[in-house]
């Protein structure tokens, strides 16, 4: 499919996203782990949660979908059965990572494998310390496929560094220390998101965030085992951040716009790209509502505002790694250089979204430069038209249709499909916003 976008018309209006992407996986994994049932509202229902979903089948575990409420009869961590097949996980690093910790935990058997993006993404920073808690699996050469099989011992607890800071990484280790023998340590290089931590602590996990300050050594996080099963979740999903990212710099871009996403996720550790909006003098204000879930949520508002450039690096780029394709977008419309770097992570999403995010806006007239770990745009404060490709990269995809927003000529996204991988209703909303959005198939 591609769209063909116009950009100039204003954006003016409301949006209330579905829920967040990371808190919906997790919902979903950790009621299956909890004993009864849960209750969970404004699940994100997408591509990459539907493998979660049909892995909880293959496990065992019954659910049932009423529009966006799921329920989950969960089955604890002694009632999980081993799947008859291989379980897909899609094209979803997260659903492997964190299907691989919870299996350890479940102390079940079966192969996690996917796409053939998913193939690509590295697995042995899950699958070494696991190893060493004694979890019995093995990787393809680092790679998916990852085969599991039931572990004979208790599992043991650890201290382990991660050599980056992950919050995927993080939550299958946490999963496993759930049922190790002792308390385990994870020590990460910078912040990472803490949903698992949040989440399972609203469930009766003992899990303590220790910042550098505190402990000399980095950031900490100490799991102590279950004493007790993890208790049914109850809980109302906030919308996506992420998603919330390409409407706030559509409504910055486009001339004479407003907008208010509603009911966002506002978790500290998510929050990096309002930091280097707000340090680009972009027109927002944050109204933080009641919590949910452990969760801080609120209202944005955002209008069109003249950006000016900036610099992203260290801690910030933890905090805003899924964010970098739209905020490439916003440096193209700000004047000046803008800059990011330590952000070398970027090259093992979906695709290396440092190479892919410059080579496509290059072909809008941007001034992108592809540096290790990162890259440099030069912006004009505006943007020409042309044809693009989303390369099989739902955020790179939505970056590029944004970039047509506020474009002097059309701006023609091929592979527009795969934004039905986190946010379904993304040409839909903005369209209701006041785009000019015509989509239709390749020919």
């Amino acid at each position: 499919m591609r769209c063909i976008v116009k950009g100039g018309k204003p954006l003016k209006g409301k949006v209330r996203l579905a829920g967040d992407k990371s808190l919906s996986h997790r919902a979903i994994l950790f009621a299956a782990l909890a004993e009864g049932r849960s209750e969970i509202e404004n699940l994100l229902l997408a591509g990459v949660t539907q493998p979660m979903l049909a892995a909880l089948t293959a496990f065992g575990v019954e659910w049932s979908l009423d529009g966006q409420h799921l329920t989950v009869e969960g089955k604890g961590l002694q009632g999980w059965r081993d799947p008859a097949g291989v379980i897909d996980c899609g094209n979803s690093a997260t659903t492997m990572r964190l299907l691989a910790g919870a299996m350890a935990a479940t102390n079940v058997s079966g192969v996690l494998d996917g796409s053939a993006g998913l193939r690509r993404r590295p697995m042995d920073r899950i699958v070494q310390p696991l190893q060493k808690m004694g979890v019995a699996i093995e990787a393809t050469d680092g790679y998916a496929p990852l085969l599991i099989s039931r572990s004979q011992h208790p599992l043991r607890g650890l201290e382990h560094e991660l050599s980056v800071a992950s919050a995927q990484v993080k939550s299958c280790l946490i999963l496993a220390a759930l049922v190790a023998d002792q308390p385990t340590r994870l020590c990460e290089p910078g912040p990472s998101r803490d949903h698992t931590e949040r989440m399972l602590a609203s469930m009766g996990a003992k899990i303590q965030s220790i910042l550098p300050e505190t402990s000399g050594k980095g950031y900490q996080t100490w799991v102590e085992p279950l004493a007790q099963p993890l208790r049914p979740l109850q809980m109302h999903l906030p919308g996506d951040i992420s998603s919330a990212a390409f409407f706030l710099v559509g409504g910055l871009i486009a001339p004479d716009s407003q907008i208010e996403i509603e009911n966002v996720g506002l978790n500290p550790t998510r929050c990096g790209l309002l930091e280097a909006l707000e340090e680009m003098q972009a027109t927002l204000a944050v109204e933080e509502t009641q919590a949910q879930g452990g969760e801080p949520c609120g209202h944005i508002r955002v209008q069109s505002s003249a950006l000016v450039a900036t610099a992203v690096m260290g801690e910030r780029v933890v905090r805003m790694i899924d964010e970098f394709p739209v905020f490439g977008v916003a440096a193209a419309y700000a004047n000046g250089e803008t800059c990011v770097a330590d952000a070398q992570e970027l090259r093992y999403k979906e695709s290396d979204r440092i190479a892919r995010l410059c080579q496509e806006l290059r072909k809008l007239g941007v001034e992108a430069i592809e540096t290790p770990d990162g890259f440099r745009i030069v912006g004009k404060g505006k943007l020409s038209g042309g044809v693009v490709e989303a390369h099989g990269d739902h955020r790179l995809a939505m970056a590029l249709i944004v970039a047509g927003l506020g474009s002097q000529e059309p701006v023609i996204v091929h592979g527009a499909e795969v934004v039905s991988e986190s946010l379904p209703q993304f040409i839909p909303f903005l369209q209701s916003l006041g785009a000019d959005i015509r989509c239709e198939m390749d020919a």
